[in-house]
């Protein structure tokens, strides 16, 4: 087979191998069938997916093992694995992997003991939800500008403001907060800090209605002058907006994996769909512009996982990443929106139909287009790292 493949242009270790099989068993058998349900139950968190997750050790794979997690934190890792389960659902996908987008600025700012306290509780089979809350109403692709406040008190901070499309907010335990410290700063002046659900002053608006990823559930939070302890900040105070820029290269490349997991599902549901349905007395893929469309969906599908993967690698060897990992998720995101609406198009009205699953995956992965930086972003910051 010449097109298209889930393996991997490099060569992989016993243990990568193991957790793609594990992923690929578990999207199978666990996440594909549960697709439909979770995106009309609309705002309902499957939380029974994420604990079957957890107990097999997908949740807690990137977390060290020094801290009781799988210990396979390199990203071209995380990409091979994000891949595997948003090809069984985009959603429940990015769900059940969530967990890494928390304690990658934990691991990046940190200390020790903030990671054994904060890491530990998210490895083996009870592990809860977590969420990392940087959108607000007013600020979305400028991070920079939030307006969340951290006010000095005696023994820590109080935060005051209103967080927007929150993943998870409401159904996680733990939240990666980022606030101002310094009003009169943009970049320098955010800081980071770690808060548990139930804090005084901490509450949650209605699940937001979206047009797809419907399995992770988005929510405002409010921060009525809501106390954190001094020792709940992490790196120094100014620090928050570095380490989210430096989780950004990370999620965008490991989004983007997902997206080609999502792409992937599309393409070879469409390419069965081609060799079964028949038009004209032949199977509608020996018509020239069905037979192209597949052909440009597999094209595309390949190099953006080449793409992906290249990136991942640069992180993992310490390189800067920066432009290559919006390179990655730009294309990949675009490449899965692209995938997805050939797909509908192939399958006709069928496609259009909630029978079939395009559709679903159709509007699941616009947003890949839109989190983690818009693909206007994504433009903006590959024109800034050209060499």
């Amino acid at each position: 087979m010449t097109t298209t493949t889930n393996i991997p242009a490099w060569p992989l270790t016993d243990e990568q191998k193991q957790i793609i099989e594990l992923c690929r068993d578990f999207a199978q058998k666990e996440i594909r069938p549960r697709g439909r349900e979770v995106d009309e139950a609309d705002v309902v968190t499957p939380v029974d997916i994420f604990a079957k997750a957890a107990a097999v050790g997908i949740t807690d794979f990137m977390i060290p093992e020094e801290f009781g997690g799988g210990g396979m934190g390199d990203v071209f890792t995380q990409c091979l694995v994000q891949e595997e389960l948003c090809w069984g659902d985009p959603g429940i996908g990015n769900l059940v992997c969530s967990n890494g987008f928390f304690s990658d600025p934990i691991m990046v700012l940190g200390t020790e003991e903030q990671k054994k306290q904060w890491l530990g509780p998210l490895t083996g089979p009870n592990a809860p939800m977590t969420s990392l809350a940087t959108t607000e109403p007013g600020s979305g692709s400028d991070a920079a500008s939030i307006v969340t406040t951290a006010e000095r008190v005696d023994g820590g901070y109080r935060l005051g403001g209103q967080k927007a499309w929150i993943s998870n907010a409401g159904a996680a335990q733990f939240y990666v907060v980022f606030a101002k410290t310094d009003r009169t700063q943009r970049s320098g002046g955010v800081s980071a800090f770690l808060l548990e659900k139930g804090a005084e002053g901490m509450t949650f608006g209605e699940p937001m209605k979206k047009m797809g990823q419907r399995a992770i559930v988005c929510r405002e939070i409010f921060f009525d002058n809501v106390f954190v302890p001094e020792e709940n900040r992490l790196g120094e105070e100014g620090q928050g907006f570095y380490g989210l820029m430096g989780t950004f290269d990370i999620s965008r490349v490991v989004l983007g994996a997902a997206a080609v997991g999502a792409a992937r599902a599309a393409y070879e549901y469409a390419l069965d769909y081609a060799k079964t349905r028949k038009q004209f007395g032949v199977p509608i893929i020996e018509h020239q512009a069905v037979a192209f469309r597949l052909a440009d969906m597999a094209t595309r599908i390949e190099s953006a996982r080449l793409l992906v993967h290249h990136a991942a690698r640069i992180i993992d060897s310490g390189g800067n990443a920066r432009g290559i990992a919006a390179m990655a998720k730009l294309t990949a995101s675009e490449t899965a929106m692209f995938v997805t609406h050939a797909a509908v198009q192939t399958l006709g009205g069928w496609g259009y139909s909630r029978e079939y699953p395009v559709e679903q995956w159709m509007r699941d992965v616009k947003l890949e287009e839109i989190e983690e930086g818009t693909s206007d972003i994504m433009k903006l910051v590959i024109s800034r790292n050209l060499d």
